[in-house]
């Protein structure tokens, strides 16, 4: 989901979140700030519908607005801070699963606008679960992708991918 909330775009760093909270009565969710839009204003959150506010901010339409929306907030990414020319002869692999892949791709499309390269493996229980595909290709070295059913991609595990590149490497 795309929110309008340009504070948080115009100063967020990959790995942060913030806390969305859809009307008083609702509880505060803490969500990964999944990508961001500094000239629109905009931060993408990705969410699983898991209870009532999931199920509410589901159901939310342009125009649309939450109670609260904070941020950001935690630490920036470790590698945020490091030297570019260091990160830039390190040998990099994020490894993602289901909606674990939303913070993971604002760190690699960090990586990808500071010339870093950073090989991705995402893994998904099947192709219809999978998220964030297009985006990670558009930023990713190389992109690995498991679907524990062999519906998409290799079947398995990522763990499986993870053992072949260090075996073969």
């Amino acid at each position: 989901m795309e929110v309008e909330a340009e504070h948080i775009a115009k100063s967020c760093q990959p790995g942060q979140f913030l806390i969305a909270k859809i009307d008083e009565k609702g509880e505060r969710v803490p969500l990964t700030i999944c990508d961001y839009n500094r000239e629109e204003g905009t931060v993408t959150i990705v969410f699983q519908i898991l209870g009532a506010s999931t199920k509410r901010m589901a159901e939310l339409k342009a125009g649309d607005y939450f109670r609260d929306f904070v941020g950001p907030l935690g630490v920036p990414s470790e590698f945020v801070n490091e030297d570019i020319n260091e990160l830039k002869h390190k040998k990099i692999l994020f490894v993602a699963g289901g909606v674990g892949t939303a913070p993971v791709y604002p760190q690699v499309k960090w990586m990808h606008e500071h010339g870093i390269a950073a090989d991705v493996i995402i893994g998904a229980r099947s192709k219809d679960i999978l998220i964030l595909e297009e985006e990670m290709k558009a930023v990713a070295g190389d992109l690995y992708i498991t679907t524990d059913d062999g519906s998409y991609g290799r079947k398995g595990l990522v763990t499986d991918v993870i053992n072949d590149l260090v075996y073969y490497s």
